[in-house]
């Protein structure tokens, strides 16, 4: 939760939140992505994301066009890519700067026990879906 503040608030100067930086982010990250898919990704629903992109068309971040058959995709425009490009390298100073108090080897060991940890989620899930 303090990354999310410290980061909504260093985004701020830009006009943008976290939520916002995010959408782009995975937009730039999953040009072909469904509405649906960008909603999964962001942790949104199908309705909240579809809100988001439309606040982010009007402010001219983001483009609707065409995509198989019926279906519309998005896409960054030059304006969503600069701040997308302008916010990460805010993330990674907030983040920077969230664990500057650990050594490389804290650091490599806290990786260490998130990826165990996260591993563990995935085995646990992929075992629930069987």
């Amino acid at each position: 939760m303090r990354h999310h503040r410290a980061i909504n608030g260093a985004l701020s100067k830009h006009d943008i939140s976290v939520v916002q930086w995010d959408a782009l982010r995975h937009l730039d990250e999953n040009p072909e992505a469904s509405l649906h898919d960008l909603a999964v990704l962001t942790f949104q629903s199908d309705q909240a994301f579809g809100t988001l992109a439309t606040r982010m068309i009007d402010r001219g971040l983001i483009e609707r066009v065409p995509g198989p058959g019926r279906a519309v995709r998005h896409r960054l425009t030059d304006e969503g890519r600069s701040l997308r490009r302008a916010g990460e390298k805010i993330v990674d100073r907030v983040l920077a700067e969230s664990f500057a108090g650990l050594s490389q080897k804290q650091l490599a060991a806290f990786d260490k026990l998130l990826t165990q940890a996260l591993g563990a989620d995935a085995a646990a899930e992929a075992a629930s879906d069987e």
